[in-house]
């Protein structure tokens, strides 16, 4: 399309067009800043154009074009940014792979994404993700490209500095022109869906999309140009990517990835460091709010908090002001099917409605509660939230039909989340439809049922699962963390529970955890819990 007459500008005429264009305006706007800094190493934002050309050179040297799928597979570190930010001046699509994956998963996505170059970690948590992957590499894979300073480099593969010197056959100005001919309606990524309904399924989102939902996450939490901000959220995932460090390059904030979530290392740095910027999912919080140390750690540089994906107890807003510092703390909603972001709660809004809700749809966007016939329901009804606008995805990479069965012929996308809106048009999100377990006839809905968990003074985290009984069909059982010095048995949290809430939302177990095992994104992996509950 052309630049002249595009929606998502004419909406906000001081977009950038693309994520190229925006970096050659943050390099103008906050040249003397640094945009990320790594072990000590410091990258201002006046070298991130040449920096991330240097990559597109190397590509265009190895053929790639417009529209090709280059992958990545690391965890979160400066070469990512910097191969990410190449990819997208090369006008390619971007092609994150989750580091948990197994090698015949990725190669899985690399197949099916058609994926041309993959950049991957040689190395990280003692795991070979090059020999892991070899037996299923994909034809369609050309070449791999080893990030960091891996030891030997095979005759097939190429090292960093062995890429980078591909880009010498490749003129600066022609890689200048490449990124300039980007537009907002191309295609900057293609994220995998998680997979929990079947095969993930790859989501295609375009520059512009990407851009105007982000400049409305900048505005609404506050960041600042000079912000430090902690992405320990996953790279590979929109939450650690779009409201992470492409989020810092719209506002001119520092990004400092993580690379691996422990509490005690991210205490360290946030006194070390000062940090003022730290999102997350409420595991985040729950797990520094229940490490010993927290009395004696220096919180005090820590501004914005933002959280989401499940039902918020007050109780955690509250601790996290008052325990942890955090002056602005708002949650949001997403999937990664509208760009990852939908709605957003002003942090000036009641504590309770941060608390209980995930806010308003962002400008330019809808939210509909609809029944299971498609009919939209009025406010205070329960039903599937269906999600409209700019920020849609343009459909699953080569799949229309799942394409059609999401979103339907209004452009409305369903998204399996279950939700109400409220008379202000707030979104509480109930669960996922997915999650849903009926005892005795009655919907149990596990995030309902967690909030109100979580107000027990010796809980620090827990999760809800159905398990299958012979009598009611499904029960619920609770698998819970206790919070530091406190002891508590399951009797007596059942007891407990009887008192607070109905019948049918009563665990009927529990079992008691060190740590709930978590995904790489932080979020509490309930298929792991399924796993050892049944054992």
């Amino acid at each position: 399309m052309n630049s002249s007459h595009d929606p998502l500008r004419d909406a906000t005429p001081n977009l950038p067009r693309s994520i190229p264009h925006l970096l050659q305006q943050a390099a103008q706007q906050h040249a003397g800043r640094t945009a990320i800094e790594e072990d000590g190493q410091c990258t201002d934002y006046r070298d991130l154009p040449r920096l991330a050309l240097a990559v597109t050179r190397s590509l265009m040297a190895l053929g790639i074009e417009k529209g090709d799928r280059v992958a990545i597979w690391a965890p979160n570190g400066r070469d990512w940014i910097l191969a990410a930010l190449g990819i997208h001046c090369a006008g390619a699509v971007m092609v994150p792979i989750n580091t948990r994956m197994k090698g015949n998963e990725a190669a899985d996505i690399l197949q099916r994404s058609g994926s041309r170059v993959l950049f991957v970690q040689p190395s990280f948590l003692g795991i070979d993700y090059p020999a892991m992957l070899a037996p299923h590499r994909p034809a369609s894979l050309e070449q791999l490209i080893l990030l960091g300073q891996p030891p030997v480099a095979s005759e097939r593969d190429l090292g960093w500095p062995a890429f980078l010197s591909q880009g010498a056959t490749v003129s600066e100005t022609l890689a200048q022109a490449r990124a300039a001919s980007v537009q907002s309606t191309d295609l900057s990524d293609l994220l995998f869906t998680s997979g929990t309904t079947g095969k993930p399924k790859g989501v295609m989102s375009a520059h512009g999309q990407n851009l105007r939902a982000f400049s409305e996450y900048v505005k609404v939490i506050g960041l600042q140009a000079g912000d430090r901000y902690l992405v320990i959220n996953p790279f590979f995932h929109a939450f650690g990517y779009k409201a992470g460090w492409l989020t810092c390059l719209l506002a001119g904030a520092t990004i400092l990835p993580h690379a691996v979530f422990d509490a005690e290392a991210v205490f360290q740095r946030i006194g070390a460091e000062r940090i003022n910027v730290l999102p997350g999912p409420p595991t985040l919080y729950l797990s520094m709010l229940a490490h010993p140390k927290l009395a004696e750690t220096d919180l005090s540089s820590l501004r914005i908090a933002v959280t989401g994906a499940a039902t918020i107890p007050p109780i955690l807003i509250e601790r996290m002001r008052h325990e942890l510092g955090f002056a602005v703390v708002t949650t949001a909603y997403g999937r990664t099917e509208c760009g990852g972001l939908a709605t957003l709660c002003d942090p000036h809004d009641a504590a309770e409605t941060i608390a209980g809700t995930s806010g308003r749809a962002i400008p330019g966007t809808e939210v509909s509660i609809r029944d299971p016939q498609n009919h939209a329901l009025p406010a205070g009804s329960t039903g599937e939230i269906c999600l409209r606008g700019f920020h849609v995805m343009q459909g699953y990479f080569e799949d229309p039909e799942a394409t059609a069965q999401t979103i339907d012929r209004e452009g409305w996308l369903h998204t399996g989340d279950i939700g109400v809106l409220d008379d202000a048009g707030n979104l509480r999100i109930t669960d996922r439809l997915k999650d849903m377990f009926i005892v005795g006839g009655f919907n149990c809905y596990p995030a309902e049922i967690e909030a109100g968990l979580l107000e027990h003074p010796a809980v620090a985290q827990v999760a809800v699962i159905g398990i299958p009984d012979e009598r009611m069909g499904e029960v619920g059982c609770a698998c819970v963390v206790l919070r530091h010095g406190q002891s508590l048995d399951e009797t007596q949290l059942i007891q407990w529970a009887r008192t607070h809430m109905a019948n049918y939302k009563v665990p009927r177990q529990v079992r008691f955890f060190e740590a709930l095992p978590v995904n790489a994104s932080n979020k509490v992996a309930k298929n792991e819990l399924r796993s050892a509950v049944s054992a």
